[in-house]
C-alpha cells in the first residue's frame, strides 16, 4: 500500500512573521527537520532546523508567548543543571524575532545555583531551500551542505539564495557529517545568580523573489479603542501586530504596499485576499488600497492566455517566484496565474470604496483606464455562455477547479453531497458583479467618462436574472438564494455563507436581504464560533472541511458586516459574539479558519490543523468588527457620513480614536445606550440621521 503525502499540520506551531520572512516553530522554541518547521522566506524554505541544546540535552519547555509585534520568546528548565533540590535552578530563554531579511535569536541561560554551572549550549542547523508548493504536500528535501566562513559563520547557497547563519563567538562545526547538519555551540560558565546572553541570526540574500519587504512602518493609523468587551480591544491589538508583519511591495516599487495573504503558504501577492483585506482596512486610511490597486492594475490581464488563465482587464489571482505545483500533480499552477472569477470585480468595489472614504482624485485618476479594463472584462469575458451571468472553469485540468473564494475542489455541492459539475455560476460573485457595475458607474460618472448607462442597465438584467435563477424552496426555512448553478444552469441547492455576501451589494431587494439575515441566524449555520461555511443540514457538511463546514473569520466578519450596515442588529450581534469568542480561543490572534463544531462541544474553538495564521483578512477582520461597532459609514464625494452602530446595550459602549476620514483622524464614541457622538471630521462632511431599523421575518431564531 503507497504511503499518503499528508499536508503537514500547523496548529500547535508558534510562528513570528515580517515579511517576506516568517518562521515556525514548535512550542518549545525547537524548529525540528520536520513537517511545516522551519524559516522561510519569499516561498522557500531557508531554514529547516534549528534545535538548542545544553550539554547535548534540549532544555524541558515550560511556557511561551509573544515578545513583540514579530517576535516570541520560549522558556524552559535545564533540571539536569544547577541545584539537586525540588526547585530549579537553571532556566533557558529563547527569544526569537523575524526581521524582513531573516531572524535573529537570543538564548539565555540564568542560574540560581548556590554552586557553579559550566555546560556548553549548542544550536544544530540544516538548510534545505524547500519550495513552500514541496512542504504544503508533505514532500522532503534533500539537507543542502553547509559551508564555513569568517569566524563563527556559516552559509548555503542554491538556485540563486544564499543563507549565512552567524554565531557571535560560537564555534562553528561542519566536519564530516556535521556539514549537512552544522553546529553552532557555546561554553557558558556561571557562577552563582548569573547569566549569560548567546546571540546568533540568519539573514538571507535573495535577489530573485518576487516579494520584498517594504521601507517605513505602516501607513495606516493605528485606532485607540476603549471597549466595554476588552476581547474586542485584545483581538484589535494583535490584529494590527500582525498586519504590520505582513507588509509587502514588488522590488520594483517598493511604496505601493499591499498585504501577504498568510503564513506561511500564501505570504505573496494573492489577488482576492490583499483586496479584501485593504477593503477592511479602509477605516484606518486609503494607502493601502492604493498601494494595492495600483500593484494588481500594473498586472492586469491584456491578453487571452488559456494555460495562466488571463484575459484582457483580468485581475491577477497569486504571484510566486516559479511554478506552484504540488507533488500529487493535482495542482500546478504558473507563477503569475489569474485562475479567480471575483478578484477583478473586488478589485472594482474596492477602488469604489476607497473614493467614499476620501482617496483623493489624483489617485483614483490614473486608476481609471484600469476601471474601465476591469469592466471590459466583466462585459467581454466573465460570461462565456451569454445567459447574464459571470462563472468560471478551469479549462487546463490542472489549475483551480474552483475560482471563488470557496476554492476547494469539493466546495460547491448540492444539498445531497454530490459535486456540481462546472462551468459553476456562483452566488457571491453575481452580488460583487452587480456591486462592480453600479460602482464603476459611479466612478465613470464622477470623473466625467462615458458608459456609466451601459453599466447600471448590465447591473438591472443582472439582478433580474439572478432573481429568476437563484432562488429555491428551502422548505420550512422558506426560499433562499442557492449556491450555484452547475454545468446545466440547475441551482445547488445547498445553504452556505456565500449568500451572506450579497448583503449590501444592492443585488437583493430590501425583503430578500430580510430572508437572508434570517437563514443567516439560524442554528445550522450560526451555531458555531461564528458562520459555518455550510450548514449542519446538507449532507456534505463536515466540521473541518476546508470550504464545507469550517469557519472562516473574514467570512463572518463580511457577513457580520454586511448584517450591522443593512440594520439586522441581532443577527450581526450573534456573529460578533462568536467571532470574539473564537479570537479569545485563539490567544486573540484569528487563524485562516477553524472547526464549525457547535460552541458548547468543547467551549472554545477546534482548530483546524492546515490554517494559516496569522491571516492577512483574519487580522483585518478586526478591523471591520471595530468599524461595524462604531457604525461609521462615510460617503465622502457626497459629503455625508453615516452613523449606525453595533455598539449599545448588548455589545457594550465603545470609543475608538484614530478612525481616518478623507485623510483626516476622526474619533467616535457609543454609549451605553447606543448614541453615536463624532468628532474630527472634515468640515464638508455631514452626519446623515440614521435610516429606520428593518424587522426579520416571524420566527427568527435568536442568535446564540
Amino acid at each position: 500500500m503507497t504511503e499518503r503525502q499528508l499536508q503537514p499540520l500547523l496548529h500547535d506551531l508558534v510562528g513570528v512573521v515580517l515579511a517576506p520572512t516568517s518562521a515556525l516553530g514548535d512550542r518549545a522554541g525547537q524548529v525540528r527537520p520536520a513537517g511545516v518547521q522551519g524559516v522561510f522566506h519569499a516561498d522557500a524554505r531557508v531554514l529547516s532546523r534549528a534545535e538548542l541544546r545544553i550539554d547535548d540535552r534540549e532544555p524541558e519547555a515550560l511556557t511561551h508567548g509573544p515578545d513583540g509585534p514579530h517576535g516570541a520568546r520560549f522558556v524552559g528548565l535545564a533540571r539536569w543543571l544547577g541545584d539537586p533540590g525540588p526547585d530549579p535552578t537553571v532556566r533557558v530563554e529563547r527569544a526569537r524575532r523575524a526581521g524582513p531579511h531573516g531572524v535573529d535569536e537570543e538564548v539565555r541561560v540564568v542560574s540560581t545555583a548556590a554552586a557553579p554551572v559550566r555546560a556548553t549550549v549548542s544550536v544544530d542547523l540544516g538548510c534545505d531551500l524547500a519550495p513552500i508548493a514541496v512542504v504544503k504536500s508533505g514532500g522532503a528535501a534533500v539537507p543542502i551542505e553547509a559551508k564555513a566562513g569568517q569566524p563563527g559563520q556559516l552559509s548555503w547557497a542554491a538556485d540563486g539564495i544564499t543563507v549565512t547563519v552567524t554565531g557571535e563567538g560560537a564555534r562553528v562545526d561542519t566536519d564530516g557529517d556535521r556539514a549537512a547538519a552544522p553546529r553552532l555551540s557555546w561554553p557558558v560558565d556561571l557562577g552563582p545568580g548569573e547569566a549569560v546572553t548567546l546571540r546568533w541570526r540568519l539573514r538571507v540574500d535573495d535577489p530573485l523573489a518576487v516579494v520584498t519587504a517594504p521601507a517605513g512602518e505602516p501607513n495606516w493609523s493605528r485606532p485607540v479603542a476603549q471597549a466595554d468587551d476588552r476581547r474586542l480591544v485584545r483581538l484589535l491589538d494583535r490584529s494590527l501586530d500582525d498586519l504590520r508583519g505582513l507588509r509587502l511591495a514588488e522590488p520594483a516599487a517598493p511604496g505601493d504596499v499591499f498585504l501577504g495573504a498568510g503564513v506561511p503558504w500564501f505570504l505573496t501577492l494573492f489577488g482576492r485576499d490583499s483586496l479584501w483585506a485593504a477593503r477592511m482596512m479602509l477605516p484606518l486610511g486609503t494607502e493601502l488600497a492604493a498601494g494595492t490597486l495600483r500593484v494588481l492594475a500594473r498586472r492586469q490581464g491584456a491578453r487571452l492566455d488559456p494555460a495562466t488563465g488571463e484575459a484582457p482587464g483580468k485581475i491577477l489571482h497569486e504571484l510566486r517566484r516559479k511554478e506552484f505545483a504540488l507533488l500529487d500533480g493535482r495542482l500546478q499552477l504558473p507563477p503569475a496565474y489569474y485562475g479567480t472569477v471575483d478578484a477583478t470585480m473586488l478589485w472594482v468595489a474596492l477602488l469604489h470604496d476607497a473614493w467614499r472614504w476620501g482617496l483623493a482624485a489624483d489617485q483614483v485618476e490614473p486608476l481609471l483606464p484600469h476601471l474601465e479594463a476591469a469592466l471590459g472584462w466583466l462585459g467581454e469575458h466573465a460570461d462565456a455562455d451569454g445567459d447574464g451571468l459571470v462563472e468560471y472553469v478551469d479549462t487546463t485540468g490542472h489549475g483551480l477547479a474552483n475560482q471563488g473564494w470557496k476554492d476547494s475542489g469539493d466546495a460547491v455541492r448540492f444539498r445531497d453531497g454530490r459535486l456540481a459539475a462546472p462551468p459553476i455560476v456562483l452566488a457571491e460573485v453575481q452580488g460583487y458583479a452587480y456591486e462592480a457595475a453600479v460602482g464603476g458607474a459611479d466612478l465613470l460618472d464622477a470623473f466625467g467618462r462615458p458608459g456609466a448607462d451601459r453599466w447600471r442597465g448590465y447591473a438591472a438584467r443582472l439582478a433580474e436574472t439572478f432573481r429568476a435563477r437563484f432562488w429555491v424552496d428551502g422548505g420550512p426555512q422558506g426560499p433562499r438564494p442557492a449556491l450555484a448553478l452547475d454545468r446545466d444552469k440547475r441551482p445547488v441547492d445547498s445553504l452556505t455563507s456565500n449568500i451572506g455576501h450579497l448583503l449590501g451589494t444592492g443585488l437583493l431587494s430590501g425583503e430578500e436581504e430580510a430572508q437572508v439575515a434570517r437563514l443567516l441566524t439560524g442554528e445550522a449555520l450560526a451555531g458555531g464560533f461564528g458562520l459555518r461555511t455550510m450548514s449542519t443540514d446538507d449532507a456534505g457538511f463536515s466540521p473541518l472541511s476546508y470550504h464545507c463546514g469550517s469557519i472562516w473569520a473574514h467570512d463572518t466578519a463580511i457577513v457580520l458586516a454586511g448584517l450591522a450596515r443593512a440594520g439586522f442588529r441581532e443577527a450581526a450581534l450573534g456573529l460578533a459574539e462568536g467571532l470574539l469568542g473564537a479570537a479569545e480561543g485563539f490567544d486573540h490572534r484569528l487563524p485562516e479558519l477553524y472547526g464549525g463544531d457547535d460552541r458548547d462541544l468543547l467551549g472554545r474553538p477546534t482548530p483546524y490543523p492546515a490554517a494559516c495564521r496569522p491571516q492577512a483578512w483574519s487580522a483585518a477582520a478586526a478591523v471591520l468588527l471595530l468599524q461595524a461597532g462604531a457604525g461609521l459609514y462615510p460617503d465622502v464625494p457626497n459629503g455625508r457620513v453615516a452613523l449606525r452602530p453595533l455598539a449599545g446595550p448588548e455589545f457594550g459602549a465603545l470609543t475608538v480614536r484614530g478612525f481616518r476620514v478623507a485623510g483626516a483622524p476622526v474619533d467616535v464614541h457609543v454609549d451605553h445606550q447606543g448614541i453615536p457622538t463624532i468628532t474630527g471630521l472634515p468640515a464638508h462632511l455631514q452626519v446623515t440621521p440614521p435610516i429606520p431599523t428593518p424587522r426579520l421575518p416571524q420566527d427568527t431564531p435568536a442568535p446564540r
